[in-house]
């Protein structure tokens, strides 16, 4: 996907017209449509901003990665005990089988969570 193709996506997303993300980005909307429609390409620091907006990574809005979040969002705590970054380490280390073991018991509480919440 095209960096332009990816700015569209991540803008649908938030629900966000091109006017809006301009505004946001301090850009004209036709540098925004510009961007979307493959015309022109971002410079660098503009890259950057646009992705501390959508908070994802610029290999992300590159195409270079399907990995959309700052890896900084790893630092941060999911428990009182616990950084997300504790979660991944975990996993990591586990085998095949016992990782879809985990992601068949994650679902499964995700399930009991969606009832408790109805």
């Amino acid at each position: 996907m095209e960096v332009g193709q990816m700015i569209a996506m991540l803008r649908r997303e938030r629900n966000l017209g091109q006017k809006e993300l301009a505004a946001e980005v301090n850009l004209s909307v036709s540098t925004i449509s510009n961007y979307e429609n493959g015309i022109h390409y971002p410079d660098y620091s503009t890259l950057l901003k646009i992705a501390n907006y959508f908070e994802v990574t610029t290999d992300y809005l590159l195409g270079h990665t399907n990995y959309r979040y700052d890896p900084r969002k790893l630092k941060e705590s999911v428990t009182e005990r616990y950084q997300l970054m504790d979660y991944v380490d975990t996993i990591l280390d586990l085998n095949v089988k016992y990782r879809e073991n985990l992601m068949i018991y994650a679902l499964f509480l995700k399930s009991l969570q969606a009832e408790d919440n109805e």
